[in-house]
């Protein structure tokens, strides 16, 4: 296990090396909740899921909504990694015709599974995916990832109580709380705690750890944790902006990429990070 951890946390660093660069290169993007979220991807494609890039359209594949969509260049980092399109075409994203836009699109990217961005309606559609699964006696398992400030949209309720009243435990929703959305933070522009008894009460098993401890996020994800019959809520505590110092808990970074210049710095920084885990992981 603790291979697979340092494993985890040299692809982690890389999907976050990428980040950088492609929002460098398209010179527009959403930094902040990219970065927050690449440990619990990295867990989700290099460990925790069952799918196929030389298959993605498997029918029994486990499927990830990234409800949250404009935190799309960490899910674009480790499709990529994982192979489902050339690492190249990260430095396309943003661009006319690229197959990697602002915001997902399942008609134009491989791995993609919804087209996301509209808050809300990701989680909305893993409902209805789980659903299907259920009806079809599909055994995948059914992932998607929310922002604490989408958990402000009316249909995050509507859903959540759906998802209880068909008891589905195929589904396990993660949520990415870092507490800055794009206009401040989340306590102050619209309170959603206590969150995790929300989601207790509309039925749900709920799980609180560190968003960026690989060891706590495989534990909530493991399917020992599910229970039968109840969905599952991982409330993951993370740090908007992680891995690089001027960017962290800074709400500016929400929806800005690096200049040229902060992008060295962010680089340097993240490989850095990345030599050290290298070695570490050489010297064992």
């Amino acid at each position: 296990m603790k291979d697979k951890i340092k494993e985890l946390k040299i692809i982690a660093t890389k999907l976050r090396i990428d980040i950088i660069e492609m929002l460098a290169s398209a010179g527009s993007g959403h930094a902040g909740g990219s970065l927050s979220c690449a440990d619990i991807i990295a867990c989700l494609y290099f460990c925790v899921m069952r799918h196929n890039p030389k298959e993605p359209k498997w029918r029994e594949r486990d499927r990830f909504v990234l409800s949250k969509g404009h935190a799309c260049p960490a899910l674009y980092a480790a499709l990529a990694e994982a192979g489902y399109f050339p690492r190249e075409e990260i430095f396309n994203l943003r661009k006319l015709n690229s197959i990697l836009q602002g915001h997902p699109d399942m008609n134009k990217t491989p791995g993609v599974e919804f087209s996301s961005g509209s808050l809300g309606q990701g989680f909305a559609a893993a409902f209805g995916m789980a659903l299907g699964y259920k009806m079809e006696d599909n055994p995948g398992h059914i992932f998607v990832m929310l922002g604490d400030g989408e958990c402000q949209e009316g249909i995050v309720w509507e859903t959540a109580m759906g998802v209880s009243h068909y008891k589905l435990d195929n589904l396990t929703a993660i949520l990415d709380y870092n507490n800055l959305q794009i206009d401040g933070k989340v306590s102050e522009i619209m309170e959603i705690a206590p969150i995790a008894d929300k989601f207790r009460s509309f039925g749900w098993t709920v799980y609180e750890i560190d968003g960026h401890n690989i060891e706590e996020i495989l534990w909530a994800l493991s399917p020992e944790r599910i229970i039968p019959g109840k969905p599952t809520m991982v409330i993951a505590h993370t740090i908007k902006g992680k891995g690089v110092s001027f960017m962290e808990n800074q709400v500016d970074w929400h929806g800005k990429a690096p200049a040229k210049e902060e992008a060295e710095i962010a680089l340097k920084e993240l490989r850095e990070e990345l030599e050290r885990l290298m070695k570490d992981e050489g010297s064992r």
